[in-house]
């Protein structure tokens, strides 16, 4: 998995104290990698973007 040209984006449900912070690198062709912010040469969750707009859109909070 090459992720030279990964351009990483903190997730807007990252909290803002220094824990739970998710990376989102999905402007990479067929993938979308995310990562720990705290460890970012550590190991990355790859997804087909298939696959992640299913995780984002099922997991949305309801009003």
């Amino acid at each position: 998995m090459d992720l030279t040209r990964a351009v990483w984006r903190k997730s807007s449900r990252s909290n803002n104290n220094g824990g739970a912070c998710v990376e989102v690198a999905d402007n990479l062709p067929d993938l979308v990698a995310v990562r720990d912010s705290k460890d970012p040469t550590g190991p990355v969750l790859a997804f087909t973007p298939t696959t992640w707009r299913a995780f984002v859109t099922s997991h949305r909070p309801t009003p």
